[in-house]
């Protein structure tokens, strides 16, 4: 199979001919159609966080595609249906966090394209219990965003415990931002869409935002205080400063949620400000199966939109290139290279008895 491979950390992707893989017991073999581009594709390639990835791994947590294959002990797939390989590739199921319903903090989790190989391929073995099923109605090319950058910001809005006619300011409306203001609307709130990036605030404006902020001309805190200040900040801009902004521009009482993970790592908060202000401090990581389950619902509703554009995998360097530099709208989904039908032999299968 053809798939983008980081074969060394900071260095260029390889699209490279890799043996089919063959799924393992309780996993399923997915033929990739769409594979959205994360900027934390772009932080794994660069080995940007403390825990690095190993190379040579493939890259994407956005897939999405049909199941070819079925392994062992697999009875709630079957090999025709069309799911998504998203974030969490694998958690134990049995910890206190998996109980929970807060399976995204277990500690024995692997991410896909991260710990595993993931969608930046043909081809990639999902756990069967940790793919989700992608409704009729949801198009290839809208589901893969959806799948983390949708699924992120929906959660992040919902650990906001936002009141309907409350303001909550969204810093950085980019693939993530652009689904976290309609996602806002959906919880009832006023919406103020902050970015740097005319055609962004623009996009903010269609898609529903009641302000757009211009951080290029002036504080943005001291522009959202103007209009009152904010009750839920959400920054999804990867920049240490943005969420001291963030934390400036709440109103008391306000809550600042935290999602980008910049490579500096390091914010500045003022205590006093923090306690006299009651300004709670929230960290949103990803989303569980049942809130991606809940993104697909809502989108099938027509309650959201999409905004991306299209390239082939051969251009993945390219395409990283132009996130980093603010040239892409939202998001960035691959089209993965036409498959033969011959190709569908796993690697165990084809491998000669005796060698395997």
């Amino acid at each position: 199979m053809k798939a983008a491979v980081v074969h060394q950390l900071g260095q260029p992707l390889v699209v490279d001919d890799r043996p089919l893989p063959a799924p393992g017991a309780g996993q399923v073999l997915v033929r990739i159609v769409a594979s959205g581009l994360c900027h934390t594709d772009i932080h794994a390639a660069r080995g940007d966080w403390p825990v690095k990835p190993t190379p040579p791994f493939v890259p994407g947590h956005e897939g999405v595609g049909i199941i070819e294959e079925l392994g062992d002990g697999v009875t709630n797939r079957h090999i025709g249906d069309r799911v998504a390989l998203p974030w969490l590739g694998h958690a134990c199921g049995h910890c206190r966090y998996c109980v929970e319903g807060r399976e995204t903090l277990c500690e024995q989790q692997q991410n896909t394209g991260y710990s595993i190989d993931g969608a930046f391929g043909q081809f990639a073995v999902a756990d069967a219990d940790y793919v989700v099923s992608v409704p009729a109605g949801v198009a290839p090319e809208d589901a893969a965003p959806l799948t983390c950058a949708g699924v992120t910001t929906y959660k992040a809005l919902k650990v906001a415990g936002i009141t309907p006619s409350e303001t909550v300011a969204i810093f950085g409306v980019g693939g993530l931002g652009h689904l976290a203001v309609q996602y806002a609307r959906v919880f009832g709130a006023q919406v103020i869409g902050v970015d740097v990036e005319p055609a962004k605030l623009e996009l903010a404006r269609d898609l529903g935002a009641d302000r757009a902020v211009d951080a290029s001309s002036g504080d943005a805190a001291a522009q959202i205080q103007e209009l009152g200040g904010a009750d839920v900040a959400v920054v999804l801009a990867a920049s240490a400063s943005v969420f001291e902004q963030a934390f400036a521009s709440l109103k008391r009482g306000g809550r600042l949620v935290c999602v980008a993970l910049p490579a500096d790592g390091t914010m500045s908060i003022p205590i006093f400000d923090t306690v006299l202000k009651g300004i709670s401090i929230i960290g949103s990581i990803v989303g569980t199966r049942q809130d991606l389950a809940e993104v697909f619902a809502l989108h099938a509703a027509g309650r959201t939109r999409v905004v991306s554009v299209r390239r082939p995998l051969t251009d993945v360097n390219e395409a990283m290139a132009d996130v980093l530099a603010g040239r892409v709208p939202a998001r960035i989904v691959f089209d993965m290279p036409p498959v033969q039908r011959e190709q569908i032999v796993t690697e165990d299968e084809s491998t000669p008895a005796g060698t395997r």
